[in-house]
């Protein structure tokens, strides 16, 4: 017989972590406990540091889990842009799970109902050699019943293609020993590796690295685009990303060769803190434009709406704040006349989470799956449909909470990250972590 919840009475125990690696990337998913036997599953996202949430455990201990809203205004200011707001983020989803199954009801129920019964998903796809290859992976993506499609666009492309950049002296060179030496076997580069003069060269912004694109990289990049959509057509949507940290006006001589190919949106190209910058490109070329997946909360994002720059906001879950937080960014957006698309490249929980906001959103346009390829991926979880993807699209649960029945623990001890603790070691050393949070005297 099912234990009855009490969900008045319903309180926060214990807060644990497992690293997993491969999904496609290392990710760092979340248990939280609770005194009536029931368990909320969040994760931080890729990359990040499990320290992130675990500081926060002492000041979510004894909390009621169903007042989501108000745990995380008491924890929100110890998250940051990027990979720094994985810790807030992944507590709120765990929250939210909590929440819905302690009243039986799924998280977008929670958050005033759904817009839609499944969610669109595009898959980012990577293919070595020519634009024909790239636009033969895609197809095939197709050929899947994906019905929206991404790919990678950029400088990398150009770092064998003769007199395709200009750059300072030796510094085209250092990045691509770095890139070779510091890279992981998923692809990435290893953050731990990045020090002294490798952490410069890739942390330079856009303006400052002095990287140009020549007339014959910009040609390289145009026919690469002309060869994918003689392969795929035009009919179909198709983001880039991964354009390089090239300055304002390379992007705008990149996106005005672009604009024939009918670009979903073309991501990332500046960084998005560069206001001015991203509604000058905006202005110059009508490839829309599309960024937010480190942006953290929501009204990081106002001044990109506010200024007309932006066609898409792209938030990932994990870096927001969390699912409410992306909600709300969402419905910001559509006040602004931009679509939202969800960035997600973590585990089968983060997914669900996005699932449930991009049901919840109306706006909503598509949201990424980054382990189409990695086949155990969808199997780190119990209780959802298998093939989680169907046709392009994931269904909408109406299981209470993520909709998620347990993990696999089996699965998680084989694919154990073998730098971090066992899976679900304790965390006593975090209960009683003291500071002083107030904001104001």
């Amino acid at each position: 017989m099912t234990q009855k919840i009490d969900p008045s009475t319903l309180q926060i125990t214990d807060m644990r972590f497992a690293d997993i690696d491969g999904a496609p990337k290392r990710c760092t998913l979340i248990k939280i406990y609770t005194n009536q036997g029931l368990i909320g599953y969040g994760e931080v996202r890729d990359a990040s540091s499990r320290t992130y949430a675990a500081m926060l455990k002492s000041r979510i201990l004894g909390e009621n889990p169903c007042n989501v809203e108000k745990i995380f205004r008491r924890i929100k200011q110890f998250g940051g842009h990027s990979r720094q707001g994985g810790g807030v983020s992944g507590i709120e989803v765990a929250l939210w799970d909590l929440a819905g199954k302690a009243w039986g009801v799924p998280v977008w129920q929670l958050l005033g109902g759904k817009f839609r019964d499944e969610i669109r998903i595009y898959c980012d796809t990577d293919a070595e050699g020519r634009g024909s290859e790239m636009g033969k992976a895609l197809k095939e993506r197709m050929d899947q019943g994906f019905t929206f499609l991404k790919m990678d666009l950029g400088i990398e492309m150009l770092m064998e293609v003769p007199g395709a950049l200009s750059a300072p002296l030796g510094f085209l060179e250092k990045m691509k020993e770095y890139k070779i030496v510091f890279k992981t076997p998923h692809g990435s580069i290893d953050p731990r590796a990045m020090r002294g003069e490798a952490y410069d060269l890739f942390n330079t912004a856009h303006p400052f690295t002095g990287i140009h694109i020549t007339p014959t990289g910009l040609d390289y990049l145009e026919q690469y685009m002309a060869e994918v959509r003689e392969e795929i057509g035009y009919e179909i949507p198709l983001a880039i990303d991964h354009v390089g940290h090239i300055p304002l006006e390379d992007c705008i001589k990149l996106a005005k060769r672009l604009e024939r190919f009918n670009l979903a949106w073309m991501e990332d190209a500046l960084p998005w803190q560069m206001t001015e910058q991203n509604l000058r490109l905006a202005q110059a070329t009508t490839v829309p434009l599309g960024t937010g997946e480190d942006i953290y909360l929501k009204e990081n994002f106002k001044p990109l709406l506010e200024s007309g720059a932006l066609a898409v906001v792209h938030p990932d879950v994990l870096s927001t704040g969390g699912i409410l937080e992306t909600k709300k960014i969402g419905d910001m957006a559509e006040d602004y006349g931009a679509a939202m698309a969800i960035h997600m490249a973590e585990s089968p929980i983060a997914c669900m989470a996005a699932v449930h906001v991009a049901a919840a959103t109306r706006n909503f346009m598509a949201l990424e799956v980054h382990s189409v390829d990695v086949p155990w991926w969808e199997d780190i979880v119990t209780g959802l449909p298998k093939p989680l993807i169907q046709n392009g699209f994931i269904k909408v649960p109406y299981a209470p909470g993520l909709g998620i029945e347990a993990l696999n623990e089996k699965l998680i001890e084989e694919k154990l990250h073998k730098d971090f603790p066992a899976a679900w070691a304790p965390t006593d050393e975090w209960d009683k972590e003291w500071a002083n949070d107030r904001q104001w005297s």
